[in-house]
């Protein structure tokens, strides 16, 4: 595992961190400027996080599934991408359409509010349902604390993060992270050479859709107790691994289903924001389960592309 650590930095990323687990055996590394106990932004796996809170509501019997939240669009079509609700990054970051970064600096320590970024999403022209979005995550937010009288970000750390008793797994108070944390190199494709250090960043912008801050470890801790039915019932988790396709950000296809994706038989997520990526996937019975996190995103350089693949399939298949 060490090895295939070292080929991801030595492609050229300045820090990966993991942490594998295979029937109680645990393997933690980390290669370049990293070690395995930081945390870091762990960007849309904080979805996972937000769809176990609406589960749990909906087995309350505060939520239904089948309720429109927004028009036409039900809690089941915002859980699982299928609303056709546009995503607003590119209205909230309008310089990336014309190929710049500036909206990057402009926007560092910017607060945006749910209800801004929900305003731009829902005002955008529809797309095709199993289109990958932000903005029906932040509605599930609004939903929340409609339903329970307090933020998203509390009743979710009170009602999924303790009760999976995560210890270093927060959602941020202000721009920087507390504890041990890396640098956060955003090459935004070449726009950025040399890459861009945004580990102190306003993450309001994605909110409980993708600013939860996290560790390897805590990760797979969330989707242990997750996958053996200790945070959501077995007839809830059953639902969120009903799957269909949904197209990412990136123009991939993947089998998305309530806040879970499927990856060639594992579940789980992946994430990225400015300068940070994770990736975090596990066996179907919680037994064999890998996270991932680097301190580069968004470059050109298909070396790395071919060490993480040759990673990820190393630490789930063995």
């Amino acid at each position: 595992m060490r090895a295939a650590l070292e080929k991801i930095h030595h492609a050229g990323v300045p820090g990966v961190w993991a942490e594998v687990r295979d029937n109680g055996q645990v393997w933690r590394g980390a290669a370049g400027e990293a070690t395995p106990d930081m945390r870091h932004r762990v960007g849309s796996v904080t979805k996972t996080f937000t769809a176990a809170a609406i589960m749990l509501l909906v087995e309350r019997g505060k939520i239904d599934l089948d309720t429109p939240v927004h028009g036409t669009s039900t809690v089941r079509e915002l859980l699982s991408m299928t609303s056709g609700l546009a995503d607003y990054r590119f209205l909230a970051f309008p310089s990336l359409l014309e190929g710049s970064p500036k909206s990057l600096e402009d926007n560092q320590f910017r607060h945006f509010y749910p209800r801004e970024l929900i305003k731009l999403g829902v005002e955008a022209p529809a797309v095709p349902p199993g289109t990958y979005s932000n903005t029906g995550y932040l509605l599930l937010g609004r939903l929340i604390e409609s339903v329970t009288g307090m933020t998203a970000e509390r009743w979710i750390t009170r009602n999924v993060i303790e009760r999976a008793g995560l210890r270093n797994t927060m959602f941020p108070t202000g721009t920087r992270i507390e504890g041990p944390h890396p640098q956060m190199f955003e090459a935004l494709f070449g726009l950025l050479d040399p890459p861009r250090d945004y580990s102190v960043y306003d993450m309001s912008w994605v909110g409980v859709s993708a600013s939860l801050i996290s560790t390897v470890e805590d990760l797979n801790l969330f989707f242990a107790a997750l996958l053996d039915g200790r945070i959501v019932s077995r007839e809830s988790l059953a639902l969120m691994q009903k799957t269909g396709p949904v197209v990412a950000f990136d123009g991939s296809t993947v089998q998305y289903g309530l806040g879970l994706h499927e990856h060639s038989g594992f579940w789980g997520h992946d994430g990225s924001a400015w300068g940070a990526g994770t990736w975090s996937f596990h066996s179907a019975d919680g037994t064999r389960q890998a996270s991932l996190a680097v301190n580069l995103q968004r470059w050109n350089n298909k070396a790395i592309d071919e060490a993480l693949a040759a990673f990820q399939r190393k630490a789930l298949l063995g």
